[in-house]
C-alpha cells in the first residue's frame, strides 16, 4: 500500500521536478544532446533574469493573468451565488430546463467559439480586452458554479430560512447572513475552480489579445522560444512563478477546499 502510494505520487511530483531543475539550468545545459535531468551549474539568476527580459513583460503578463483570473472569479460569484440560491429555494415552471440549460453551456469551450469570440471582441482595444476576458472566463465557468452551490443550498433544510424570515429578516439577508456561512464549503470549492481554469486560459486570450504589453502568461510565455533561439530554462522559470499564485491559493483555503469536495459523501 505504502509503496503503491509512493509510486503515485513520484509519477505526479516527477513533471514539477523536472520543471524546477530545467529552471536552474544554464542555456547549454538545455541544449545537450542527450538531455541531462540535472543541471551541471545551478543557476538561481534565472528567476531574476526573467523579469527583464526583453520580449516577454513577466511582470506585466502576471498583473494581467491577476486581473483576469480574480476579475471573472468575481463575476461569477456575483451572478452563481443569487441563481444557486433561488433555483434551490424556488419552484418555477421551467426550473429543471433551465438547469439543463445550464448545464449544457459546460459544454462548450473557447476553443470551439473562437471565430465567434474574435467577430464579437474584436473592436475592444486596450485594457476593455481584459474586460472581454473576464465576461468570457465567466461565462464559461458559471455552469459549473451554479451547479455546485445549487447542490449544497439544496442540501439546507428549508426550515432554516423560514424560521429567519419569520424572525424578521428579509429574503437577502436571509441568503447572506443564514445560507452562505452553512454552504460556505461549496462556494470554496467553485472559486477554485473559476479561478484556477480563468489563471489557466489559453485559447480566447490568444486569439483576442493582440497588444503584448496586455497579453497574460499563458499567451506571452511562448515567446521565449524564438525562431532561431529558445530559451526552455526561462519559460520554465515563468511556469514556475505563475503556478505559485495558486499553490498559494490551495494552501490558504485547503481544509475548506476538502470540505466543500466530500461534503455528501457521508450521512
Amino acid at each position: 500500500m505504502v509503496i503503491g502510494v509512493i509510486i503515485v505520487i513520484a509519477f505526479f511530483a516527477f513533471p514539477y521536478a523536472l520543471m524546477l531543475t530545467t529552471a536552474l539550468k544554464t542555456r547549454p545545459d538545455v541544449m545537450k544532446i542527450p538531455p541531462e535531468y540535472l543541471p551541471s551549474r545551478v543557476e538561481w539568476s534565472n528567476f531574476l533574469t526573467v523579469w527583464n527580459f526583453p520580449a516577454v513583460n513577466v511582470g506585466g503578463a502576471l498583473t494581467a493573468t491577476a486581473v483576469i483570473a480574480i476579475g471573472a472569479t468575481l463575476l461569477v460569484l456575483l451572478v452563481a451565488t443569487p441563481a444557486a440560491y433561488y433555483v434551490a429555494r424556488f419552484k418555477f415552471p421551467g426550473r429543471m430546463a433551465f438547469m439543463f440549460l445550464v448545464l449544457c453551456t459546460q459544454m462548450l469551450q473557447p476553443t470551439v467559439l473562437a471565430v465567434g469570440l474574435y467577430q464579437e471582441f474584436s473592436g475592444w482595444k486596450g485594457y476593455a480586452v481584459w474586460a472581454a476576458l473576464i465576461l468570457i472566463n465567466g461565462t464559461f465557468n458559471l455552469s459549473f458554479a451554479i451547479w455546485i452551490m445549487w447542490s449544497f443550498f439544496a442540501s439546507v433544510p428549508r426550515e432554516i430560512d423560514e424560521a429567519a424570515l419569520m424572525d424578521g429578516l428579509g429574503r437577502l439577508q436571509t441568503m447572506f447572513k443564514i445560507s452562505l456561512p452553512l454552504v460556505w464549503p461549496g462556494i470554496v470549492t467553485a472559486i477554485i475552480f473559476v479561478f484556477v481554469n480563468s489563471w489557466n486560459e489559453y485559447a480566447a486570450a490568444f486569439v483576442l489579445v493582440q497588444d503584448p504589453g496586455l497579453q497574460p502568461l499563458t499567451v506571452a510565455m511562448p515567446r521565449f522560444l524564438g525562431l532561431y533561439v529558445k530559451d526552455w530554462q526561462y519559460m520554465f522559470t515563468t511556469s514556475i512563478i505563475a503556478i505559485v499564485p495558486v499553490i498559494i491559493m490551495f494552501a490558504l483555503i485547503e481544509k475548506r477546499l476538502i470540505g466543500g469536495l466530500t461534503a455528501g459523501s457521508v450521512k
